[in-house]
């Protein structure tokens, strides 16, 4: 029998049981009524996936349509969270398996890569690019126990060998591609609209042309729309946006060019190496279309492998590029500066002529080995009478140290500028070094600066000397007599600044004789000699160099064509260019000092050259012997198309190891395939290789009237051997020993 108590009891869990109904059906009906449709986007949230289609960046072809740069697929591993085991038992698993081939792979590392993709919860993360066939086969294999794992399929940049040298051709000029970084990722996506945005992972320009026209190479993504199984993979697709292509450069690079200077600078490089020039190891050269500025050849060496700087780079590598010397990572076209030897001869006549002190016929000098003003810079030979020919030809330090005297060291520098040294051409890569064109006011500016921050210093050092002694004066008699000692101290050390300041900011004789003949604190990239030259042989328009020819879309339409940009017509007159350009062809001929490098060449072509061998500079080393070989000429001389600049580092004379680069790009451009019969070798002197034969000589017009003796000797320069010593007893600089060897300004040095 229910008692009365016991029929309360259950009224009471009848209630609760109903009340306990009431609220599921009441949350049922918010679920299917009221929320329904937040619920259903969830659901579909969780079953619906944007894969992200990367798109291929645009093509880099030379000027005949030889792909240099192109895209390739690869297989890539993507994670994306939210799969049936927990998130961190996936991330270890997939470290463990890609972590024992690839070792960077590790869970932190996927832990940070997760990090970066904060806020984008169901986006795909890409955890490792390209990797190998094995490898995905392995992933496939665990796929049950790596949900939310995929493999895809992307595009990724690809430099394709060259099958002589078994590497990219022109990798300094090209650039590299590499992932975007945090601090890069913000501040490209605020120069684009939304639907452009740039995501972690995504690989952009870091350097050359890769870097510069990223806006233009780089694609438009694409994106397909899957449905996913509880594992996230892929079971269905609903929506595909296409990719889009990026568009692609035609450059004015020509690919046979490319190859031979690259060739011939790799096996000159060799052979001096072969001869017992163990630093001779760096180089680089550069052709040039002297009527448009167009860019038709430029190496670097070493060399750079754009391909290595795509994904993870071992230590070895980085030691390579960044640490090692000379660093490879260098485009030394455009960022290594050099002092040009007697390659700034050109200028020093051209200021000479247009000074109306000088003439072209004028024998200007008699040549006994050293110019006979302080201090006394020697000549490689006795060159006897000379005019502007026989100096050019013979390059007389003792004759273009005179004509730099009477031309002065402002008229020098107003040439040089024209011609654009030591200034930015504003070739489109990024890099490019301004080189350093020295003048009064800036030796004047330097040297001031120097100066008072060293004189600033002796006085702080003299001040705390004198405090601390002061400190331990035990009477007023030691102290009144520190101070006195102090003010006499502080007295001298002004004396001493102002002998200094107005010795060392003032321009001297030497100095002049210096720069004329291309040492000094003369400082230019190749790319600022080769212009130089182009422009001279051209008749005074001075271009900017350009790479670029035009940018076409995926379609084949030109989205941009580029045309040749005139910087300035120079002021030297048509005439005294004239006789600068016939001077010059003195030096391939007979005796001339590029002789030997280009006796095979046809009689019809006929070459326009400066020889140089210029003192590296260079803290160690050695001024009599580690010099750096330099060479400029353009061709053919009677109707200039193409001009040429370069330099081995350590290489020795310009003549015999820089101008064999030279040689190898003339005859591939005009078609010079013969060989010649004697083989052309670096060699570290000419002298002895030159006929030095006056008849020969006089062939070339101008060259038929030299008086005296006259000898084949190589274009040796000492500029520098007194220069020290005349700074130390005549200028009491030895107080300031930093100044006694001026510096470079830091974007004029090449380590």
């Amino acid at each position: 029998m229910i008692t009365r108590k016991t029929e309360q009891r259950l009224r009471f869990y009848w209630l609760i049981i109903i009340g306990i109904f009431v609220i599921m059906l009441v949350r049922l009906g918010m679920l299917q009524l009221v929320q329904a449709h937040a619920y259903r986007t969830q659901s579909e949230e969780n079953r619906i996936r944007i894969i992200p289609i990367r798109a291929p960046r645009g093509e880099i072809l030379d000027r005949n349509g030889v792909v240099l740069a192109k895209n390739k697929q690869v297989f890539s591993v993507t994670l994306t969270q939210g799969g049936g085991l927990s998130s961190q038992e996936v991330i270890d698993r997939l470290a463990q398996i890609l972590g024992s081939v690839y070792t960077e792979i590790t869970p932190e590392y996927i832990q940070e890569q997760i990090k970066r993709h904060k806020g984008r919860r169901y986006e795909p993360i890409l955890i490792k690019r390209d990797i190998d066939m094995t490898m995905v086969t392995r992933l496939e294999e665990s796929r049950r126990d790596l949900p939310g794992v995929s493999i895809e399929v992307e595009p990724v940049r690809d430099y394709p060998s060259n099958a002589v040298s078994n590497q990219p051709l022109a990798g300094h000029l090209l650039g590299y591609v590499r992932e975007i970084s945090a601090e890069e990722l913000v501040a490209f996506n605020q120069e684009v609209n939304e639907d452009e945005y740039y995501q972690p992972g995504d690989l952009i320009g870091k350097d050359g042309l890769e870097k510069t026209y990223q806006n233009q190479l780089r694609g438009r993504d694409g994106a397909r729309q899957v449905e996913v199984n509880t594992y996230n993979r892929p079971v269905g697709e609903q929506v595909t946006i296409s990719a889009v292509s990026g568009n692609s450069l035609v450059l004015t690079l020509d690919i046979n060019l490319q190859q031979a200077m690259e060739k011939s600078m790799d096996e000159v490089l060799l052979s001096l190496q072969r001869q017992g020039k163990v630093k001779a190891k760096a180089g680089a050269a550069v052709v040039i279309d002297v009527k448009t500025g167009a860019i038709l050849a430029m190496v670097s060496r070493p060399s750079l492998d754009p391909n290595h700087f795509i994904g993870t780079m071992s230590q070895e590598m980085a030691d390579f590029y960044y640490r090692s010397q000379p660093a490879a990572v260098i485009n030394r076209v455009i960022a290594g500066t050099y002092p040009p030897g007697s390659t700034f001869k050109p200028i020093t006549a051209m200021a000479a002529l247009e000074s109306q002190a000088v003439t072209a016929q004028q024998r200007l000098v008699n040549c006994t080995g050293a110019y006979w003003i302080k201090p006394y810079i020697r000549c490689t030979g006795y060159h006897g009478s000379v005019n502007l020919y026989t100096a050019m030809a013979k390059s007389c330090n003792t004759y273009f140290q005179e004509a730099g005297r009477l031309a002065g060291p402002e008229r020098l520098v107003m040439v040089g500028q024209d011609f654009g040294l030591g200034m930015r051409t504003g070739i489109d890569i990024p890099g490019e070094a301004k080189g350093l064109l020295p003048s009064p006011q800036w030796k004047r500016d330097l040297n001031a600066r120097l100066l008072g921050e060293q004189y600033e210093k002796r006085l702080s050092e003299l001040e705390q000397k004198y405090q601390d002694q002061l400190a331990q004066a035990v009477d007023e008699n030691t102290r009144n007599e520190l101070l006195r000692n102090l003010e006499r101290e502080r007295k001298r050390q002004e004396s001493l600044y102002d002998i200094d300041f107005n010795f060392a900011t003032s321009w001297q004789p030497y100095d002049t004789f210096n720069m004329s003949i291309g040492q000094g604190n003369n400082n230019y990239t190749p790319l600022q000699l080769v212009n130089f030259t182009a422009t001279l042989a051209n008749g005074g328009n001075h271009y900017k160099p350009y790479l670029v020819d035009r940018i076409i879309s995926p379609r084949g339409e030109i989205v941009q064509q580029f045309t040749p940009t005139l910087l300035n017509k120079v002021a030297v007159s048509p005439v005294t260019m004239a006789e600068v350009r016939k001077s010059m062809e003195g030096v391939t001929a007979p005796g001339g000092t590029a002789w030997s490098a280009f006796r095979d060449f046809p009689a019809s072509i006929r070459v326009a050259a400066k020889t140089g061998t210029a003192q590296s500079g260079r803290q160690g080393d050695d001024k009599k012997k580690d010099n750096h070989a330099v060479f400029i000429a353009y061709a053919p001389a009677d109707d200039p198309q193409i001009a040429f600049a370069g330099i081995i580092e350590y290489g020795g004379h310009g003549g015999s190891t820089t101008a064999l680069v030279a040689n190898a790009v003339f005859r591939e451009y005009f078609g010079l395939n013969k060989q010649p019969e004697t083989p052309l070798s670096p060699e570290g002197n000419t002298e002895g290789n030159l006929p030095g034969d006056i008849e020969d000589l006089g062939a070339i017009e101008g060259l038929d009237d030299i008086e005296g003796p006259i000898e084949a000797v190589d274009d040796e320069e000492m500029p520098n051997d007194n220069l020290t010593d005349n700074l130390t007893t005549e200028s009491g600089l030895e107080s300031y020993p930093e100044l006694l060897d001026t510096p470079n300004l830091e974007e004029t040095t090449t380590r």
